[in-house]
């Protein structure tokens, strides 16, 4: 960023800030997560029509002898709402996720999926789905419905502290390190994840076919109040991160000449990407290339300044996540496709495009 002065004015312009863009960019995006919002309410297999769909959301009293009206309140407060409350939360939390995760390791590569975050997540939660009633019991007992989610966080915790000490040598981390520490920390999850499997019954092997691809279909205000505090919490955490991401941008020297506590806000990131990544795991199931694509996104648009990236991102990240929903559930209809390929669908060739753009086979 450049200063410059301006003989007409005498003021000092900066070449190359774009805060104005940036404001202007999360202005529309949280008008396009509202429209996104509205039009995820209204899609689907049933035949609730949109009057029928805005009637029921301000009505408090619905006609007993009406039917329909009865069907349609019933698919939009007990199915729909919690569904697109649901995704709002995780796909911002896993788009802020991502952005917090490229900032820490300095790379677009970098992602809760990618790197085996979510696998470690996984692997916590399905641990408490197959052993929670055998010698976990007193855990579930005390810890109740938040077991599921805790356990989620701590797998994550453990995946995430591993990989920042495998990938992370003098201060320095290696890309190549990292996505080859994140293949097998994620290898070595799916294989423990196999074994539970294996020996689960045919009740919890229904269960675990809810993490195979993930999905928002499982979404209840039950679920919502388990993860979401935690969820809300990590986002309302995440900016406060922004100046320390933006000084470990220039390198970690720079940054401890700055006199910020860099120790402290590298364990903060780790845990604040361990708890949202464990947290929407264990409600929703792994849901990959949210986390990737969002911030690379926003980068090319308004830059690499995380207070505008981060709730951008959230914004971004739940919009996209509620479309894919849409469409996962109304393409095939009244089936439903699982969220993670729809994601997969386009996340994977976009982050083919990322690589082959760094390593200049695309001049784009």
């Amino acid at each position: 960023m450049l200063a410059v002065n301006d003989s007409k004015n005498g003021s000092t312009v900066l070449q190359g800030d774009r805060s104005r863009q940036a404001r202007f960019l999360i202005a529309m995006l949280a008008v396009l997560l509202v429209v996104v919002a509205l039009f995820s309410l209204t899609a689907g297999a049933s035949q609730a029509s949109s009057w029928s769909v805005l009637k029921s959301l301000f009505s408090s009293q619905v006609d007993p002898n009406d039917i329909a009206a009865q069907r349609d309140h019933i698919i939009i407060f007990d199915i729909r709402l919690p569904r697109i409350v649901l995704g709002i939360l995780i796909g911002a939390s896993l788009a802020v996720s991502g952005a917090v995760m490229q900032g820490l390791f300095r790379n677009p590569l970098a992602d809760p999926g990618l790197v085996g975050v979510s696998s470690g997540a996984s692997l916590g939660a399905i641990t408490i789905i197959v052993l929670g009633g055998t010698f976990l019991a007193p855990v579930l007992s005390v810890l109740g419905m938040y077991t599921l989610p805790l356990a989620a966080f701590f797998g994550g915790l453990a995946t995430t502290l591993i990989l920042y000490r495998v990938a992370t040598r003098r201060g320095r981390t290696s890309i190549a390190t990292m996505l080859l520490a994140g293949i097998a920390l994620g290898a070595m999850s799916g294989a423990f994840s196999g074994v539970l499997v294996y020996i689960a019954d045919d009740r919890q092997l229904r269960d675990l076919t809810f993490w195979g691809m993930g999905s928002l279909a499982g979404a209840t205000w039950i679920k919502i109040l388990t993860a979401g505090p935690i969820i809300a919490l990590t986002l309302v955490a995440a900016p406060f991160l922004a100046r320390g991401l933006n000084a470990l941008a220039l390198g970690e020297a720079t940054a401890n000449h700055l006199g910020l506590p860099i120790q402290r806000i590298k364990n903060t990131a780790i845990v604040l990407v361990a708890a949202a990544t464990g947290a929407s795991v264990a409600v929703s199931g792994g849901i990959g290339f949210v986390g990737i694509v969002v911030p690379h996104l926003l980068r090319l648009s308004i830059g690499p300044d995380h207070r505008y990236l981060l709730p951008a991102s959230a914004l971004l990240g739940a919009s996209m996540l509620l479309l894919a929903d849409a469409v996962s559930r109304t393409v095939v209809a009244p089936a439903e496709i699982p969220i993670g390929i729809v994601t997969a669908f386009v996340g994977a060739p976009f982050f083919l495009w990322i690589l082959l753009r760094r390593r200049g086979l695309l001049d784009l």
